[in-house]
């Protein structure tokens, strides 16, 4: 493939696809395998969407900094002196070196190679031994901006300058997560979870999307959950995945003393999931991060009440941990397998009109997007 998709590239990956889901294949396995569309959904669906960076809390102070790298580019957060939240590329507009390293708290950003030194708003405001440089002016230069958003209590980057805003772009999405979880600003970072799966990126979020494996995959989930109260709706840029907690015991983990009695999940469009299970009050990020072709990366955010989880909620966490990623993981990366054979090159949507758990509307919601967004790389 040339760097940009073909239109003749684009005819044939969306092959199956109907804008019906009652009557679609799903994303061709192609876009699960193949190279040259792993460096397509970095540049034109991660490098074009809106990236989660963190909590709110990490940069609420002046000075404050966080680093990422979102499709490959290493991009700093900061909140300058005046409290306007900033994003840069990371790096120095000298020689290219990293600027910041990790997360803190800085009152300037300086260079760790020649000590150039900009302010918190990008803008030079030293270069050592310049002086004698022809036409140099330190105010003629700004490290490059990057948007970035304060949405529903967390931080979002878009490499993108022409994006429109999340909270444009998402609809209802903020009203629905403040409706379920009025708290959310409030939350605090008790515990993270990491994982590398051999598995395509798209693959990890298909299987989130639905809960058709669920009865035969996850049946603890099902007893935590009542899945007949499971309904889920696609809206534009995210979709959510509501149910009611189980109302006998189950073996996943104690939800007897609960004071929040819904599942309620959402996905928002490319690979950020934000999750609400039955316990105490809680957020769950679910960040899913294309490493490669047949690797994903994923982080699990914890946000509580406190810092320290309770009894409880390290149960949950030890659920969570030992028991449903472990069925999650191995389903994809059996998946990821199966597509790389030259037995399977895509499958039926199931589809159930009502919108319960038990269907993969959501999925081919998803793969719309992909498509979509193949579409405007193949012009």
């Amino acid at each position: 493939m040339t760097q940009q998709p073909t239109s003749q590239q684009f005819a044939d990956i969306s092959r199956g696809y109907d804008e019906n889901p009652s009557a679609s294949l799903s994303l061709r396995a192609e876009a699960y395998t193949d190279p040259a569309w792993h460096a397509v959904d970095l540049r034109e669906i991660i490098g074009k969407t809106w990236q989660w960076v963190c909590h709110v809390e990490k940069l609420r102070e002046p000075g404050s900094f966080v680093t990422v790298e979102i499709a490959g580019q290493p991009i700093a957060v900061v909140r300058d002196r005046e409290g306007v939240l900033r994003a840069f590329y990371n790096v120095c507009k000298h020689r290219a070196h990293e600027l910041l390293s990790g997360e803190g708290q800085t009152s300037r950003i300086m260079c760790p190679y020649h000590a150039w030194v900009y302010k918190l708003d990008g803008q030079l405001v030293r270069a050592p031994h310049t002086e004698n440089l022809d036409g140099f002016q330190a105010k003629d230069i700004c490290l490059d901006a990057v948007q970035v958003e304060a949405f529903c209590g967390f931080i979002y980057v878009n490499l993108d300058p022409d994006a429109a805003s999340l909270s444009e772009l998402s609809g209802d999405l903020e009203t629905e997560i403040k409706h379920w979880a009025p708290d959310i600003d409030e939350l605090t970072f008790a515990h993270r979870l990491t994982y590398d799966i051999r598995s395509n990126w798209k693959n990890v979020v298909d299987n989130f999307l639905e809960c058709y494996h669920c009865p035969t995959a996850h049946k603890d989930f099902c007893e935590l959950v009542d899945m007949d109260t499971y309904k889920v709706t696609t809206h534009g840029i995210y979709s959510s995945h509501m149910a009611d907690a189980g109302n006998t015991a189950n073996s996943a983990y104690d939800v007897s003393n609960a004071t929040v009695k819904t599942h309620a999940v959402w996905w928002l469009w490319p690979n950020t999931c934000i999750m609400r299970y039955p316990g105490r009050s809680s957020m769950i990020i679910l960040n899913i991060i294309p490493a490669g072709p047949d690797r994903t990366l994923e982080t699990y955010d914890f946000y509580l009440e406190e810092t320290t989880p309770n009894e409880a909620e390290l149960d949950t966490i030890r659920y969570l941990d030992e028991v449903l990623q472990v069925e999650d993981i191995n389903l994809v990366e059996s998946v990821q397998r199966g597509m790389n054979t030259p037995a399977f090159a895509q499958g039926r949507i199931v589809n159930d009109p009502d919108g319960s758990g038990k269907s993969e509307h959501a999925v081919h919601h998803f793969h719309g997007l992909v498509l979509d967004a193949y579409k405007r790389a193949a012009g």
